[in-house]
């Protein structure tokens, strides 16, 4: 069964335990000594923090009427301002900013230790008068967060016993339907949360009432990952929903009518499901045959939405998937659909206009080639504005701003941070066991002969690992003469979902097999050598390291595991581990334990072989992935006589990191740990 009572190092799990905390110390402490006690680390770390810190980065804003609204750190605001300005003075070198909270000042009086977690600011009828948001600030970094009323015309928080809004410490979920009431999720007593740590009950709830009266509307199953209920504030659409997530990746979604009845939105439960005004839109996830024709994985399915709930089946194809391209993002503003496909993992960006004579297709113009281009904000309720960022591994970030059949303008420009003379990018395929071609991305010197390498992967969850510029990476890595590489391996969605669902749960070989297939292709291409080719990844890129560490350790010379799942055998019943099972299956149904178990890198250590260095790390306030995973590993593997390097950051959540100090320190950390063993 899953909760082996053999585990002989069960006891670090305990996550606050002075036992626990004790071997985490005495480890921190041996890792600082080796690794940052000198002057080169010292030099590198303050760098890279002076890239997280400078002004001269994007103050990337989120509008919400007449107001762009920003979140700054930087040397002298540690922990963060909550600020505003509007679009007239965001244009300029040195907007206007109208600061709203200082989180270090909120911080030092309330001797909390605060991470800012985000704000969901009420749209008012009218757009220039806002005055309440719900923000999120959590202790350390951690998933679980406090919601607190915010007053905007006042800037202060407004206290409970004055009717604001407010819960306690929890994976909670919040959304305004006025400035009186919201629908909410959070934890009031035994079983109001699932057994992945999430709402499992959505309620109605209004001002100046206590939360343990607030009326459900909305219930799942225990099993569930989480529900949610959520309101359309849309002028003439307004409308309720909510959704049971059965697992990471299906759900149930209903219109809640105005009487609390509940309306199913048929769609496969594996589907993306969005409405925006009268059109509903269906991403499938698997292929869906609908009055004899089959749409495949990744296609993208328009309808209205009235016509769809009275069981009309009339569906538009918007978008479909060939082997090379899929659909990475779409995104309404007012009146068109922004889309953002991926060509062999390079993006290309379209507009979709629905008409009278149908929909219209047409290129949106002015995006920079040979950049990573995704849309970061839109207006979807009042306009046809966007905002989108652009990137490469070589080129600083640009801020586009524009509106639909408008010129697109760069906005905001990031600086350079690192050297890129003499460095250029290269897409290669490698060949993995069936056969499959997997592509990556190599940064290097031009001309350069075989050298330290670093090769980057994650794998899971559909997400993509798309081309992007990194500042302490260049100083850490790039301009000390090292090549980087990013492996787009199955798991992630490069190729749509079904480049995901082949590495699910039994599938899951093939991401390994990816990964290795890559590094043995670095190697053949002369690229780099076994001795000077390390692997980082972290989460469940974490997991992909303790697989390469344990099953694939001729292959490399130095491995980076960060903030990961390493204990497959009791992953699901740990903090929010539960729900990623519709991910990499159940271990404690026998079947699936054959195929978990024969990966899971907790489980398959070896004494006997010879394992490359690896540097371990993880945070204590992570309450996603629990640091128990990265601290047994460490703890077996130093018992095995492996060399084993580990760094837990007391505070950090599952990032790693709470402010820019931790992660710069956190970065030049991971980067000289591989300068020096992959010499």
């Amino acid at each position: 069964m899953a909760s082996d009572p053999t585990d002989p190092h069960l006891w670090l799990e305990d996550v606050t335990g002075e036992d626990a905390l004790d071997w985490v110390r005495e480890r921190n402490a041996r890792t600082v000594a080796e690794y940052t006690d000198n002057p080169e680390f010292t030099g590198l770390r303050d760098r890279i923090r002076a890239v997280f810190d400078t002004d001269a980065r994007i103050p990337y804003v989120r509008r919400r009427g007449a107001w762009l609204y920003n979140y700054w750190r930087d040397a002298d605001h540690v922990r963060g301002l909550w600020r505003r300005t509007t679009m007239d003075s965001y244009r300029t070198d040195s907007p206007d900013w109208e600061v709203l909270a200082d989180l270090d000042a909120i911080a030092d009086a309330e001797g909390e230790n605060w991470v800012w977690s985000g704000a969901l600011v009420l749209r008012a009828d009218d757009a220039t008068d806002q005055t309440r948001a719900l923000v999120s600030l959590s202790r350390g970094g951690a998933d679980a967060v406090v919601i607190r009323e915010f007053d905007l015309a006042n800037r202060r928080f407004v206290p409970a016993e004055e009717g604001g809004f407010f819960l306690p410490e929890a994976k909670s979920d919040i959304d305004w339907i006025d400035i009186d009431t919201v629908y909410v999720g959070t934890d009031t007593g035994p079983g109001t949360l699932t057994d992945s740590g999430y709402p499992r009950i959505a309620l109605r709830w209004r001002r100046g009432t206590d939360i343990g009266s607030a009326d459900p509307v909305f219930e799942g199953e225990h099993t569930d990952v989480a529900v949610s209920a959520w309101y359309d504030r849309t002028p003439g659409f307004e409308r309720s929903f909510a959704e049971r997530s059965v697992d990471f990746f299906t759900s149930q979604r209903y219109e809640i009518a105005s009487d609390g009845t509940l309306v199913r939105i048929e769609a496969p439960e594996d589907a993306r499901v969005s409405v925006h005004r009268e059109w509903l839109l269906i991403r499938v996830r698997s292929d869906w045959t609908v009055d004899g024709i089959t749409h495949p994985a990744g296609t993208l399915l328009a309808a209205r939405y009235a016509d769809h709930l009275a069981g009309s089946r009339d569906l538009t194809v918007l978008f479909a998937p060939d082997a090379h391209t899929s659909l990475e993002q779409y995104v309404w503003t007012r009146n068109h659909l922004l889309l953002v496909t991926l060509s062999d993992v390079q993006t290309r960006l379209r507009v979709l206009t629905p008409g009278a004579d149908g929909w219209t297709d047409t290129p949106l113009d002015g995006v920079p080639e040979l950049t990573s281009t995704d849309v970061i904000d839109v207006d979807p309720v009042e306009s046809d504005e966007f905002f989108l960022n652009s990137s490469g591994y070589l080129t600083p970030a640009t801020l586009l701003h524009g509106y639909v059949g408008a010129p697109i303008e760069a906005l905001k420009q990031a600086p350079a941070f690192f050297d890129t003379a003499n460095l250029s990018v290269a897409q290669h395929f490698a060949t993995s066991d069936d056969g499959t071609a997997v592509p990556y991305f190599v940064v290097r010197r031009d001309g350069a002969g075989p050298g330290p390498t670093l090769l980057y992967g994650y794998g899971g969850f559909e997400n993509s690992m798309l081309p992007g510029y990194g500042g302490a990476l260049g100083l850490g890595w790039l301009e000390r003469g090292g090549t980087y590489v990013v492996a787009n391996i199955r798991g992630g969605g490069e190729y749509g979902p079904s480049w995901h669902t082949q590495a699910l749960k039994a599938g899951r070989h093939k991401a390994f097999e990816d990964f290795a297939a890559v590094a043995r292709d670095l190697v053949d291409r002369g690229v780099t050598t076994v001795a000077q080719l390390g692997a980082q990844g972290g989460s469940n890129g974490g997991l992909l390291m303790g697989v390469m560490l344990t099953r694939y350790p001729e292959l490399f010379g130095a491995v980076v595991c960060q903030v990961p799942l390493l204990d497959m055998r009791r992953y699901h019943l740990l903090l929010a581990g539960a729900s990623w099972m519709a991910e990499y299956g159940d271990p404690d149904d026998p079947a699936q334990w054959e195929f978990i178990g024969q990966y899971s890198p907790y489980q398959n250590t070896d004494p006997d072989r010879a394992y490359p260095p690896v540097l371990i790390t993880t945070s204590t306030r992570d309450d996603r992935v629990h640091p128990g995973h990265a601290r047994k590993m460490a703890a077996q593997l130093e018992k095995e006589g492996h060399e084993v390097w580990y760094y837990e950051n007391i505070e950090g959540g599952h990032g790693g990191a709470a402010d820019n100090a931790q992660l710069a320190f956190k970065s030049a950390l991971a980067y000289e740990f591989l300068r020096r063993t992959l010499s």
